[in-house]
């Protein structure tokens, strides 16, 4: 049978079930049609299935989880974290942040707040304070801010743990166990991975 790549076509973002805000907004950065990781995992993770993909950095991962993470979330009470992202370095939780909220610029007033050490744990109160629908962390800090309650994950039903394998390396398995302890037991799950260690499998 003839895929559509072999017939010479793209995929386009409208087709992978995104709404039209969304595509719009990723229009608007100068893509047009998805990359392979893309392509598959997003119409996957907007079905509500767990997701454990194998990605290089530059495949475009960051739309591949955001642009659904982003589409999931239904914004009924502003006090409700509903999605969480986990990165490795808090490098990567900034970039991922500012590109989830360039992909969310026509998602009414969606809030997408980034937590990391090495900034002051107060300023960043503040600003989960005023609501944070997406949280994108590193594990140290978002530990700190669940001890002190300031983050709470009842009804945080969409994570992502995003370059999982350098979160193993850098010895962060144990910080995302417990972790893991306080979200909801019916949660969808995504990793994302250049790697397949046997412990991440």
């Amino acid at each position: 049978m003839c895929t559509r790549k072999e017939a010479g076509k793209r995929m386009t973002f409208k087709e992978l079930g995104l709404s039209s805000e969304i595509v719009k907004a990723v229009n608007e950065k100068g893509y047009e049609n998805p990359t392979d990781i893309q392509e598959q995992a997003i119409p996957r993770i907007l079905e509500g299935h767990d997701v454990l993909a194998q990605s290089q950095t530059g495949t475009g991962k960051t739309a591949a989880f955001g642009l659904p993470l982003i589409s999931l979330i239904d914004r009924v009470d502003r006090k409700y974290t509903q999605g969480l992202v986990l990165c490795p370095t808090r490098e990567l939780c900034i970039q991922v942040a500012d590109e989830m909220r360039s992909f969310a610029k026509y998602k009414d007033d969606l809030r997408i707040i980034s937590v990391y050490g090495g900034e002051s744990i107060e300023r960043q109160i503040r600003d989960i304070k005023r609501g944070a629908d997406i949280v994108v962390a590193t594990p140290g800090r978002l530990m700190d801010h669940i001890r002190r309650k300031t983050l709470r994950f009842n009804h945080c039903n969409h994570i992502v743990l995003d370059e999982a394998d350098e979160m193993l390396n850098m010895g962060f398995v144990d910080d995302i166990r417990e972790i893991f302890t306080y979200l909801p037991e019916q949660r969808q799950m995504v990793f994302f991975s250049a790697t397949m260690p046997k412990e991440i499998v």
